[in-house]
């Protein structure tokens, strides 16, 4: 099992000013978003995960959920979606749905200091979000 564990810095982005655009983030928040540097703090025991998301001028964020079931998250956007997830090989799945949109994101290590979110939504494939160990 691959354990994701560790402090993980945002390094580069490739197509998230687009994703934002699509699930309706206005202009001065997708502007703003580039600007934000992220970091997530990740905690594992097998199947169970903690994720603080901390981004430069915004709440923190914290997940707690096992993988296979589901948690409750509000997107940027506002909406409260219902992310269900999966082991999906060595990556972990989830499905982001709300009534607005829905989006895929898998977490990856691409190598031991590279971990790789990947989103797919219905008008926007393969957005990155590329961190790297702290």
């Amino acid at each position: 099992m691959v354990d994701f564990a560790g402090d993980w810095k945002l390094h580069k982005s490739e197509k998230f000013e687009d994703f934002l655009k699509s699930i309706d983030v206005g202009m001065l928040k997708r502007q703003a978003a580039k600007l934000i540097s992220s970091e997530h703090h990740i905690t594992q025991d097998g199947d169970k995960m903690s994720v603080e998301v901390i981004a430069t001028g915004r709440k923190a964020k914290h997940q707690e959920y096992t993988v296979g079931g589901t948690f409750g998250e509000t997107e940027i956007t506002g909406d409260v979606t219902e992310v269900s997830t999966e082991w999906d090989g060595d990556k972990i799945k989830e499905t982001h749905k709300c009534a607005a949109f829905t989006y895929t994101l898998v977490r990856e290590l691409q190598d031991n200091d590279t971990m790789v979110l990947h989103i797919d939504s219905p008008n926007v494939k393969e957005i990155k979000r590329i961190y790297k160990r702290m």
